[in-house]
């Protein structure tokens, strides 16, 4: 094993992508076997795209808290309240969708400077802020709906030109997109002074404090940047779902964190891979979409991705007790 990881190229990609990527595959090929060829179709892909956009969003978004050492449960009603709060703008008080899809990255990255003050200026636990920006999402999602559910427009009704974000016929337009940010982020995180400070931050904060940085700042840059493309990643959601309730999305938070720990991000920070959490998405997309294929209930995605945190988790623990 630890010849193949000094191979020059297997340093180069690295293992533990590559690891994924045979996951992704084998995966792929299994639920092709089960369900006796059906799942190889486009419609199941196309469909398993559809949920790796928005979920996606939210793992990169939240890649960037991780590797400072903090944490974010709000994304998934964030996102919801993004898409409600937007929807609603757009149906019931005739915002144009241009506005419409402005409004929802706003929404979002105010609740990134929220989260980020609080954490950065007042030295809030990431995890005590989080929840409670993720109540007072979903509070003000239904208040601000009036508790109704939001049906964006659909592709032939006027404005619905957004749903051509994820696709355009069978062209999965979205994946193009969604693999643009996803460089856009890697290129942040590994070769700007944005990304060295927030992976300074994740492996001795107080060194980094100490050299004259100020990371209050670089910090609470952390949860704007999550939360940005947390807005982002609600409109690819109603652009393939359409409708939005309100008091839901906390699925996703689990989701969002498993694709990005499996991809190597560390929970202690200091160290994440955003090529490794897209990755990691495209698992939890097809494993999603493979459960319904094989007639289970979305419960068993569940249990499973937790199975999948904590194995993560348990193995990132093992590696930094073998590094010291």
């Amino acid at each position: 094993m630890e010849k193949i990881k000094q191979n020059p190229f297997v340093k180069k990609v690295g293992f533990n992508r590559i690891v994924l990527c045979f996951v992704l595959i084998l995966m792929y090929g299994l639920f092709c076997v089960l369900t006796q060829g059906k799942f190889a179709g486009m419609q199941r892909i196309l469909s398993a795209l559809n949920y790796a956009y928005f979920l996606g969003f939210l793992s990169l978004g939240v890649t960037f808290v991780i590797a400072t050492g903090g944490i974010d449960f709000s994304i998934g009603p964030v996102m919801f309240c993004c898409a409600l709060v937007s929807g609603y703008s757009l149906t019931a008080h005739g915002v144009p969708m241009g506005a419409a899809i402005v409004i929802s990255i706003l929404v979002g990255l105010a609740f990134g400077l929220f989260n980020g003050y609080l954490v950065a200026y007042w030295s809030v636990p990431s995890f005590i802020t989080s929840m409670a920006s993720m109540n007072i999402a979903k509070g003000l999602a239904s208040v601000f709906t009036k508790t109704q559910s939001v049906s964006w427009p659909q592709a032939t009704a006027e404005g619905g030109w957004y749903r051509s974000l994820i696709k355009i016929g069978n062209i999965p337009v979205g994946l193009f997109i969604f693999l643009a940010v996803a460089i856009v982020c890697a290129i942040i995180l590994n070769k700007t002074k944005i990304g060295r400070y927030i992976l300074s931050l994740g492996s001795n904060k107080e060194a980094v404090r100490l050299s004259g940085v100020d990371v209050k700042k670089w910090e609470m840059i952390s949860y704007i940047i999550c939360g940005l493309l947390v807005g982002i990643g609600a409109i690819f959601y109603v652009a393939a779902y359409t409708t939005v309730q309100p008091g839901y999305g906390d699925q996703y938070n689990n989701e969002a964190i498993a694709g990005c720990v499996m991809g190597g991000t560390s929970m202690a920070g200091g160290l994440a891979s955003i090529s490794g959490t897209v990755i990691g998405v495209f698992i939890i997309a097809l494993l999603q979409e493979g459960i319904l294929a094989l007639g289970f209930t979305k419960d068993y995605q569940l249990i499973i991705t937790g199975v999948i945190v904590i194995a993560a988790v348990f193995s990132d623990v093992v590696a930094r007790r073998r590094k010291n």
